[in-house]
Formats: C-alpha cells, sequence, structure tokens
C-alpha cells in the first residue's frame, strides 16, 4: 500500500467495519467534542483493533471521515502562500504548497470514530503530505490573523 494515498486501507476499512456487522454513519468529529484518540503506537493496523473495540462495546456505528485533496483546496493554498509572501515567488510556503499538486485527488487522512458513555472514541490515519497540507492552511490562517490584529491596531491608533 502507498504510504501517500490513503484510498486502498480507505476500502479495506469500509469492508471491515461492515463484515463486523457496524454501520458507517458518514461524518467527521471535529476538535470541540470531548474524545479521546486511539494511540496506535506504530501498528499500521490499529485500527481493526479499534473498531473490534467499537463492537465490544456495542457502538451502533462508526462515524466514517476522509479528506482527499482536491485541486480547488490546493490552488486556494497555493494563491494565499504567493499573496502571504509577495513578491518572493520562491518563498518556502510557496513552493511547498506547489509541491504538493502531486497529492492531488489522492486520500490522505481518515477518522474513525464511536460513542461510548458521552465521549467520542477516535482513530486518525494520515500521510505526511496531509499533515504538511494542514500545517500550511494554519500558518497562512495565522498570517491573516496577524494581518488582521495590525490593521485593527493601525485603525485605533487613526481614531485618537
Amino acid at each position: 500500500m502507498s504510504t501517500d494515498n490513503l484510498l486502498s486501507l480507505k476500502d479495506d476499512m469500509v469492508a471491515f467495519i461492515e463484515g463486523h456487522g457496524l454501520r458507517r454513519l458518514p461524518g467527521y468529529v471535529t476538535e470541540d467534542i470531548p474524545s479521546i484518540l486511539w494511540e496506535s503506537q506504530g501498528n499500521p493496523d490499529a485500527w481493526k483493533d479499534f473498531v473490534e473495540m467499537a463492537k465490544h462495546v456495542g457502538a451502533p456505528f462508526i462515524t466514517f471521515s476522509e479528506m482527499t485533496l482536491e485541486r480547488e483546496d490546493l490552488e486556494s493554498l497555493i494563491e494565499e502562500a504567493g499573496e502571504m509572501n509577495y513578491p518572493d515567488d520562491e518563498s518556502s510556503e510557496l513552493v511547498e504548497a506547489q509541491l504538493l499538486r502531486k497529492y492531488t485527488g489522492m486520500v490522505g487522512y481518515v477518522q474513525l470514530g464511536f460513542i461510548y458513555q458521552g465521549m467520542a472514541f477516535l482513530h486518525e490515519t494520515t500521510t505526511e503530505w496531509y499533515e504538511r497540507f494542514q500545517s500550511l492552511l494554519e500558518d497562512i490562517d495565522t498570517f491573516h490573523d496577524i494581518v488582521i490584529d495590525d490593521h485593527e491596531h493601525h485603525h485605533d491608533d487613526e481614531d485618537e
């Protein structure tokens, strides 16, 4: 299996979940939901133990979310990275964003989850390139926050 594309792993997960008689609920559990992240400890098949735990505790379904790198999302990231570092068209953020083009259309992240006694239990599988994509998004968000804060501060000074 390619570690750059989780598509075949996703297919294996779907078959395994359904093979255990569990239903899949298409949904992503956000960070603001109290949750416990399953520690895989380097075991690439830990997700199977996770599914078996869900069945063992009587979970009626497993949440299932995947993230594929869409061309539009990547182009938007490249554009914003370029704006962030204008006129430097060789900035590290822009170069890294452009290098992600080869992953367009690939599955980079899969989240499995189940609810037990009011707590969300999660298992996440990700690729290195997807983690870098997310990091670049966060860098750009941080940059925009700084620009907005600086712009608001500048206007506050003019009003005085």
